[in-house]
């Protein structure tokens, strides 16, 4: 049999495409610059980032904002050299080339929407609504710019490479080191503003600077999911067929050796655990839960109580800071423990799915083998009373205790996949088969779960259920 390249392998990019994402980078810099000087038009506060070069360029006989702005990422330039030393990468010396670029794009760009400035003499009932609206389409020109850059996934601007060393160094989570940073950078924009113009300019420095902190970062997050498209445009047509050419040779020519693997999702009290206990025994599969905490802990260097604590546990509070704060890195640069957990857990997941057939409980499994051929996805859910009295029997708690630990625990689990999904965890169109469990019994729910598996025409290896 010929053989063909796994779905859930990584990919090596030829040298078009290679090529394809850094002319686009090219362009997404402009929209990223555009988006930043569109926002300062607005005259209610440049974004973070832009203070130090916006209120430099306006002291009289200065340079532009361009020049400040070449000069800035200099600097976070030589900062990441002596932060990460030998963990610096040669490639991203390339980040001098595109500040430079950049810098020439901001004063472009500032030139640009020089016209598009609201007049000073209309009056402010008019001009503050305007102004606004001129600033949330700047942030959002922005946020797409930086959605884009992600999605290109090939040099990153000095700007977000600066903290990205911290975090590192630190060992912290990105965005809460960007948000320090971005601070930091306003702090610096103020103190320029004082020394040379001796008063505070809301203009420079004001209410578009915190709006920007907080919007952008939304805003990248709501328009992530949304620009696939861009793949068209970097990955080159040739490559897009071969790819789907592969997957498609691969199911069907690999049908017979395509391992089945059966993701459980479950609300907490559902009994999702004990399904899929009783599915492993039926089938001869082995059962993937708890036992996914060693193995990251043990890939990660932390101990399996600091994983079991940190994984699918996002507080509502956890969730705000996520949405607000900078997302413009891929998860995998990031060396916060949340983003390095799920990380470790996907790759070990699609190594499960690759080598053996298999049950896997949680850990947004369903999502992260959307794409693999063999994969049935099982979601478990149950009435409020019929969870509260099993988690009453199992832990010892009074109807009130085991009712709130119901509610905290599906909260962190569906805040958990939204973060990492931008889907809803109760959507019953991300699975194949959802069972309620105050409805039928633990037997009746693997009875119903092997119907699915029998109708389908692959092979079940591991065993039948007579």
């Amino acid at each position: 049999m010929e053989n063909h390249e796994s779905p859930l392998q990584p990919r090596k990019r030829g040298t078009q495409e290679v090529v394809r994402r850094y002319l686009s980078f090219v362009l997404i810099l402009f929209i990223i610059a555009f988006g930043t000087s569109l926002s300062i038009r607005a005259n209610l506060g440049s974004s973070p980032i832009s203070c130090p070069p916006y209120v430099l360029s306006l002291v009289p006989g200065a340079w532009s904002m361009g020049r400040y702005v070449m000069c800035m990422h200099i600097f976070f330039i030589l900062a990441q050299i002596l932060l990460l030393r030998r963990n610096y990468k040669k490639i991203q010396l390339l980040q001098i080339l595109v500040s430079v670029l950049f810098g020439w794009y901001t004063d472009v760009t500032m030139w640009m929407t020089s016209y598009l400035q609201v007049p000073s003499t209309l009056a402010v009932s008019i001009a503050y609504p305007l102004r606004f609206i001129e600033l949330l389409i700047g942030g959002g020109i922005l946020a797409l710019g930086i959605a884009l850059e992600v999605r290109c996934d090939s040099l990153m601007l000095a700007g977000e490479g600066f903290p990205l060393a911290i975090a590192k160094v630190v060992k912290r989570d990105f965005g809460k080191v960007k948000i320090c940073s971005d601070t930091a950078l306003v702090c610096v924009g103020a103190i320029f503003m004082l020394i040379f113009f001796g008063q505070w300019h809301w203009d420079m420095i004001g209410v578009g600077t915190l709006v920007s902190m907080l919007y952008v970062g939304f805003m990248v997050r709501v328009l992530s999911p949304h620009i696939q498209w861009a793949d068209y445009v970097f990955i080159p047509s040739s490559t897009r067929h071969q790819l789907a050419l592969a997957k498609k040779a691969y199911t069907l020519t690999s049908q017979s050796h395509l391992h089945t693997v059966i993701t459980i999702s479950r609300q907490y009290g559902s009994g999702g655990h004990t399904i899929g206990e009783d599915l492993s025994k039926v089938l001869g599969y082995p059962l993937y839960d708890r036992n996914l905490i060693d193995i990251t802990a043990k890939s990660l260097g932390y101990s399996p109580q600091k994983v079991a604590h940190e994984e699918q546990n996002i507080s509502n509070q956890k969730l705000w800071q996520y949405i607000f704060a900078d997302s413009s890195i891929p998860e995998s640069m990031n060396p916060s423990q949340d983003d390095a957990i799920f990380v470790s857990q996907s790759r070990t997941i699609r190594e499960l799915a690759s080598e053996h057939d298999c049950i896997i409980v949680g850990r947004v499994a369903d999502w992260i083998l959307r794409d693999y051929p063999g994969v049935y996805r099982i979601f478990v859910t149950s009435d409020e009373e019929t969870a509260v009295q099993k988690i009453m029997a199992k832990d010892g708690l009074s109807y009130e205790q085991a009712a709130r630990k119901i509610e905290q625990v599906n909260r962190g689990r569906a805040n958990h996949y939204w973060k990492y999904t931008n889907r809803r965890w109760l959507d019953a169109s991300n699975y194949d088969l959802v069972i309620n469990t105050s409805r039928m019994t633990t037997d009746q729910a693997v009875s119903v779960i092997l119907t699915l598996l029998r109708s389908n025409k692959r092979s079940i290896h591991g065993g039948q259920a007579g």
